[in-house]
């Protein structure tokens, strides 16, 4: 049985199955959609069912609706607006590079968010510590590198592309879980609740603007799309549902890390839905990402 302390653990391992399944429904999506427009579908069509949820949430716990203090919305800005970028990077590195390989390069972002806590907040890096993140680096260099000259520097791009989404899914995790423990006088799970409704509005104004601004023809071609496009839009809800109700109740580098069951769930997915094997040198390296974050957590 879960205590309430504990229950981030079974909330993180439901989030990371429904990522699995959301990423996989995107990566489909980027082809017709282009990589903005597959971005957009977790947040046009997510938003409806946050809302959704918390009118469940409010109903069920008897909060009054919160009243967000002035620090929210700073904390939930960086939020959204990381999670925006972080999309669309990660979209742009499943285009060029295997579905396991991508997530093992997002699942540094545990050791990405250990490195900003101990830039920006002063958090005490120990040997242990250093040594985990030095581990996982070295998984990441192991997936991504090629046999053979030139088709190696070919790797570098979505090896980039795939470490500079997972720094700003740190930075947004890190930002959504500000916003959630500022929101005051209700229950931790209305507060999670409250976070994602706003976030999602924010998210789905501000890429539906860029996209009638840049390239309406892509709505049009989303609302064509709606079936498929709802679907996405339901687990990417349903994944951040959970994942705020993880970051409510423990710090955002803890549930990133275990969130590195991932790497298992995707190479499920690869294996059964994209045809894609996983080599021997992929796995090592994926082992030694797992092992890098474990060893961060033990430490």
């Amino acid at each position: 049985m879960f205590s309430v302390a504990t229950l981030w653990i079974p909330f993180t391992l439901i989030a990371a199955l429904g990522q699995v399944a959301r990423n996989a429904m995107q990566r489909h999506l980027t082809g017709p959609l282009g990589t903005w427009g597959a971005t957009n579908i977790r947040f046009l069509f997510g938003f409806p069912f946050s809302i959704l949820f918390f009118a469940v949430v409010l109903t069920l716990s008897g909060d009054a609706l919160p009243r967000p203090t002035a620090m929210f919305w700073p904390w939930l800005a960086l939020g959204a607006l990381s999670q925006i970028v972080g999309t669309g990077l990660m979209l742009l590195a499943m285009s060029d590079r295997s579905f396991v390989a991508t997530t093992a390069y997002l699942k540094t972002e545990a050791i990405q968010t250990a490195l900003f806590g101990f830039v920006f907040l002063g958090d005490h890096l120990t040997l242990a510590k250093m040594a985990a993140i030095l581990i996982a680096t070295v998984g990441v260099i192991i997936t991504a590198l090629r046999p053979g000259g030139e088709k190696g520097l070919v790797e570098l791009r979505p090896t980039v592309l795939g470490l500079a989404a997972a720094a700003t899914f740190a930075l947004s995790a890190v930002g959504f879980r500000g916003a959630i423990i500022t929101v005051d006088g209700v229950s931790f799970v209305t507060a999670a609740s409250f976070t994602l409704v706003l976030g999602l509005f924010l998210q789905t104004l501000i890429l539906t603007i860029y996209l009638l601004a840049r390239a309406p023809d892509v709505l049009r071609k989303i609302l064509k799309l709606w079936r498929s496009s709802m679907f996405a839009g339901f687990m990417g809800a349903f994944s951040s549902q959970f994942w705020f109700l993880a970051f409510a109740l423990t710090a955002a580098a803890n549930v990133r890390t275990l969130a590195l069951v991932e790497v298992l769930f995707a190479q499920a997915v690869s294996y059964y839905s994209f045809k894609q094997p996983v080599s021997a040198r992929e796995l090592f390296g994926i082992v030694l990402i797992v092992a890098g974050v474990a060893l961060l957590i033990a430490a």
